[in-house]
């Protein structure tokens, strides 16, 4: 099964926004849906802040700030391919 990782934060519009969409596509696409709030981990505070929300399909970064659904459903599919 695809491993979809959301990383995001607390008060953060377009993490909620990229939410929305994966949200809508699971059951569509069937995947697993990890998020990780970086709030308050240093580490993970310098590797995503700026980039946020940052989404990571199979361990490779592929959206930053927006996910769009028809991109979200091509990466899925090579990922799964």
């Amino acid at each position: 099964m695809t491993d979809i990782v959301l990383y995001h934060a607390a008060g953060c519009h377009l993490c909620d926004k990229a939410r929305g969409v994966i949200s809508g596509l699971q059951a569509e696409l069937g995947f697993e849906l990890r998020e990780v709030d970086i709030t308050g981990d240093p580490a993970l505070e310098a590797a995503y802040r700026e980039w946020l929300p940052v989404v990571e399909i199979d361990g490779r970064r592929r959206f930053t700030y927006h996910v769009q659904p028809d991109a979200f459903r091509r990466a899925v599919a090579q990922a799964a391919g």
